[in-house]
C-alpha cells in the first residue's frame, strides 16, 4: 500500500468513528446562509432553445463533479458515509467536511485541518519533493500530481477527469446546435475542444471576441484560490448567464477610460508602465446556475477574465457583473449589516447603486496595475505564490474605490453622492470580513479594515457600536494603500506581503464582538441557491 492510500484510509476511518454523532451546531451553520431562487427574466424562446440552455447546466453538473474531486480526496466516499441531513447538506455546501467560512476549520469530529493541496497533490507530498521533481508540466494549472508506486507523477485534468469532461464536451456541442445565438456557438464549440485538449488559450481568445451574445457560460478551471499549497492549480468551475442588456448598455462607456485611470494610478511610473488591452467588455448578467468553485461557500457576484497575464495584455479581460446575486446580497445581507453598524447619520447612503458600482471597478481594477514585476522575478501571480490571490483582491477592491472617485470628480460617473460609494464601501467590508481568513477575499477586507481603522478613516462610536467614515482621511488612506500595494506586487516582495498579512489579515477582538452580534441577529454571511438543471425554467420571470 502506497504512502497516499494509507494516509486516506486512516483519514477515512477516523471521520467514520467519529463523525456520525449529530452536531446541535451544524443548523446554525447552515442559517448562515440564505437560501434565494435564482431568477432571471428570459425571453420567449422556443423549446428546443431552452433544451439548450439546460445542456449548458448539465455540462455545468459535470464540471461541478470535477470540483468534488479537486477539493477532497475521494469526496463521494465521505458523503455517503454521512447519516445525519444537516451534516450531509452541510457537507455538501462546503464541498468537504471543512466549514469555508470559519478559515476552513473542520465541523466533523475526527478530521483534521484541510490539506492545503487539496485533491491537486498527493496529501503526503513535501514541497522538497516536488521541487526536485524533473517534469516541466508540475508547474500547469491544469494537470495534478499523483503517486504511482511510490514516486510523484504528473496528470493532465483531460485524463484525471476523463469521464466527466467527455460529457461535458458533448453538452458544450450540443447546446451550439440548440441555442439559437450566432456568437455564443463558435465559442461553446472552441470551449468544449479545449476541454478534451487541456489546452484553453485559443478558447480564451474566442470568448474575449465575442460580443452581441445574449447568453453566456464560463465553464472550466479557472481560479486557484483552492491550491494554498502552491497556488498554482485551477479548479473547475461554471456559471450559466443572460445578459441584461438594459444594465450593460450603462456600462458600456466605462471602458473607453481604462487607459487615462491606468494612467492616474496613485504610484510611481515604474509600477503602472504596462498598457492592458482595449479589447476591454463590462456587462451586466443575471445568474441561471453555478457550479463548482464559484458555488462553494461564499459565492461570487462578479467575474473579470482571463487571468492569465499575456491574455490580459492581448486582450484586456471581460467584466461580468452578476446582477441577480448582487440584489439577494444586498438585500438580505448588506442593508441589514448597515442597520446594525454603520451610524445612523450615514445610512442613507448606503444604495444599491453604489454597491454594484463599486462591485464593478473592483472587477475592472484587476486589469489595472501590473503584471510583471519590475525586477526580473518573472509575473506578479508567479512571485508571490498562494499569497497572490489575497493581495490582488486587495488591489482590486482599493484601486476600485479610487477609480470611483476618478470618475465621480470629473463627472463621468454622475450617479448619486461620491458618499454612497464610500459608505457602502465600507459597509462592504463587514460583509466580506465575515467569510473569515480561507478566502483570499476575506483575507484582504481584514488588512484594509485594519489599515482604515490605523490611518483614521473611520471611528468607532463605543456606546452604539457603530462606524462613522471620516470621508478625507478615508480618501487618504485609499490613495497611501493603493500605492503600497502595486509596489509589493511590482517588487514581487513576497516577504512584504506576508508581513503584511500577518499583521493586518486578523479580526481583533472588538471587531469580532461585532461580527457576532450580526450573527446573534440572524444576519447571513452569504447565500446558498435554489437551483435544479430539471425545473430551472419554473424560476423565469413571465
Amino acid at each position: 500500500m502506497n504512502k497516499s492510500i494509507l494516509f486516506f484510509s486512516i483519514f477515512f476511518v477516523s471521520f467514520i468513528m467519529n463523525a456520525q454523532k449529530p452536531n446541535d451546531d451544524i443548523q446554525k451553520k447552515i442559517n448562515q446562509y440564505k437560501v434565494v431562487k435564482l431568477e432571471v427574466a428570459l425571453p420567449e424562446i422556443s423549446n428546443i432553445e431552452r433544451e439548450g440552455i439546460r445542456c449548458l447546466v448539465r455540462a455545468a453538473k459535470e464540471v461541478n463533479e470535477i470540483f468534488k474531486l479537486q477539493s477532497i480526496v475521494n469526496y463521494q466516499s465521505f458523503f455517503d458515509s454521512i447519516k445525519e441531513p444537516n451534516i450531509a447538506k452541510f457537507f455538501e455546501i462546503n464541498y468537504g467536511p471543512w466549514d469555508r467560512l470559519d478559515n476552513n476549520k473542520p465541523f466533523l469530529k475526527g478530521v483534521g485541518e484541510k490539506p492545503k493541496g487539496a485533491g491537486f497533490y498527493p496529501q503526503d507530498m513535501t514541497l522538497k519533493e516536488f521541487n526536485e521533481l524533473k517534469d516541466s508540466t508540475k508547474n500547469s494549472p491544469y494537470t495534478v500530481l499523483k503517486r504511482e508506486n511510490g514516486q510523484l507523477v504528473v496528470v493532465p485534468y483531460n485524463i484525471e477527469y476523463i469521464s466527466q469532461i467527455q460529457e461535458a464536451f458533448q453538452y458544450l456541442n450540443m447546446a451550439s446546435e440548440m441555442i439559437n445565438d450566432p456568437y455564443l456557438a463558435p465559442y461553446l464549440k472552441a470551449r468544449a475542444l479545449a476541454l478534451i485538449t487541456n489546452e484553453y488559450d485559443e478558447s480564451d481568445r474566442i470568448w474575449m471576441d465575442m460580443m452581441g451574445n445574449k447568453y453566456e457560460i464560463i465553464i472550466g478551471p479557472i481560479e486557484n484560490y483552492e491550491d494554498q499549497l502552491l497556488g498554482i492549480k485551477t479548479s473547475f468551475e461554471a456559471y450559466v448567464l443572460i445578459k441584461d442588456l438594459e444594465w450593460s448598455k450603462r456600462l458600456e462607456k466605462y471602458v473607453a477610460y481604462l487607459p487615462e485611470l491606468q494612467k492616474n494610478l496613485p504610484v510611481d511610473a515604474a509600477y503602472k508602465k504596462e498598457k492592458a488591452g482595449t479589447n476591454s467588455q463590462i456587462g451586466a448578467y443575471d445568474a441561471i446556475y453555478y457550479a463548482g468553485d464559484c458555488n462553494a461557500g461564499s459565492k461570487t457576484m462578479a467575474v473579470n477574465l482571463p487571468n492569465d497575464e499575456t491574455l490580459q495584455l492581448e486582450k484586456g479581460t471581460k467584466r461580468l457583473q452578476i446582477k441577480n446575486v448582487m440584489n439577494a446580497k444586498f438585500e438580505h445581507i448588506l442593508m441589514p449589516i448597515s442597520n446594525v453598524l454603520i451610524d445612523s447619520s450615514q445610512r442613507k447612503y448606503i444604495t444599491f447603486n453604489a454597491f454594484f458600482t463599486n462591485t464593478m471597478f473592483h472587477e475592472v481594477a484587476h486589469g489595472l496595475g501590473i503584471k510583471n514585476t519590475i525586477n526580473n522575478k518573472g509575473t506578479v501571480r508567479q512571485a508571490l505564490g498562494p499569497d497572490y490571490s489575497a493581495l490582488e483582491e486587495g488591489k482590486a477592491d482599493i484601486l476600485g474605490l479610487f477609480m470611483v472617485t476618478q470618475l465621480f470628480d470629473k463627472k463621468i460617473l454622475t450617479e448619486g453622492e461620491l458618499m454612497d460609494y464610500y459608505v457602502t464601501f465600507m459597509a462592504s467590508i463587514f460583509r466580506s470580513v465575515r467569510f473569515g481568513a480561507s478566502s483570499a477575499h476575506g483575507k484582504a477586507n481584514m488588512i484594509r479594515f485594519n489599515y482604515f481603522k490605523e490611518t483614521g478613516a473611520f471611528v468607532r462610536n463605543d456606546k452604539t457600536g457603530t462606524y462613522k467614515i471620516d470621508f478625507e482621511k478615508m480618501k487618504q488612506s485609499m490613495n497611501s494603500l493603493s500605492a503600497l500595494i502595486l509596489k509589493l506586487q511590482g517588487d514581487g516582495d513576497i516577504e512584504g506581503v506576508k508581513n503584511l498579512i500577518n499583521e493586518k489579515g486578523k479580526i481583533a477582538k472588538e471587531l469580532q464582538k461585532d461580527l457576532d452580534r450580526l450573527s446573534q441577529l440572524n444576519i447571513p454571511v452569504d447565500l446558498i441557491f435554489e437551483q435544479d438543471e430539471m425545473s430551472f425554467d419554473i424560476n423565469f420571470k413571465r
